[in-house]
């Protein structure tokens, strides 16, 4: 009985995401990647879900994601850019509560983007929670917008790419995805570390 309910649950995110189409997909990952809590396991994997069944196309699923990701990362820098940290704080104050985004999650942000510099843009699209905040100290900072383009591109490409895989190797088994998944999060956070670690060294060698 309960694994009826979850099959009838995944379907209906499958028929979701595919009513809405790819324009759709652009929409939800541009409001996953700004400062509204939505995880974009339940846009990607059902969408590659449809790429498994031909309905929809790899290649311009994968765009959209990544071109929502990037534009919901867009909307954090350049509020953050303009606004600065004082404004931001404010907001935070005001409407923090109703986006689920506290200042300790913001401070964290900003030590991260602080301690390890610009490649966290690209490394902190792969970490959970930092993923969605790392934009904002970026705009703090006043990143040069073509390398926070790049970087936030990067990340966010390696992210769609295994969600949509996840969705297209493993169907509508949500129990193994979730399996998977969490083994993934630990493989891309020694990933993360790998990364930083080598930036870090090659800092080091240029000073």
């Amino acid at each position: 009985m309960v694994r009826e309910i979850f099959n009838q649950i995944v379907e209906s995110l499958v028929s979701l995401i595919g009513s809405l189409d790819y324009f759709g997909i652009f929409i939800l990952m541009t409001i996953e990647s700004s400062f509204i809590p939505f995880p974009s396991e339940i846009i990607l994997i059902p969408a590659g879900v449809l790429v498994q069944r031909g309905e929809m196309s790899f290649l311009f699923v994968f765009l959209m994601g990544v071109f929502g990701s990037l534009a919901g990362a867009l909307i954090n820098y350049a509020i953050a850019f303009h606004l600065g940290r004082r404004g931001v704080d404010r907001l935070i104050k005001k409407y923090g509560k109703i986006f689920f985004i506290g200042e300790d999650s913001l401070e964290k942000s900003d030590k991260f983007f602080n301690k390890h510099g610009e490649i966290t843009t690209f490394v902190g699209r792969l970490i959970p929670v930092v993923r969605q905040l790392i934009s904002i100290p970026a705009g703090f900072s006043k990143m040069p917008l073509g390398k926070f383009c790049f970087y936030t591109s990067l990340g966010a490409g390696i992210w769609t790419a295994i969600l949509i895989g996840l969705g297209y190797l493993f169907g509508e088994n949500m129990a193994v995805i979730e399996q998977n998944l969490s083994t993934i999060s630990w493989l891309l956070l020694f990933f993360v570390l790998v990364v930083v670690l080598i930036y870090l060294l090659v800092r080091k060698e240029k000073r």
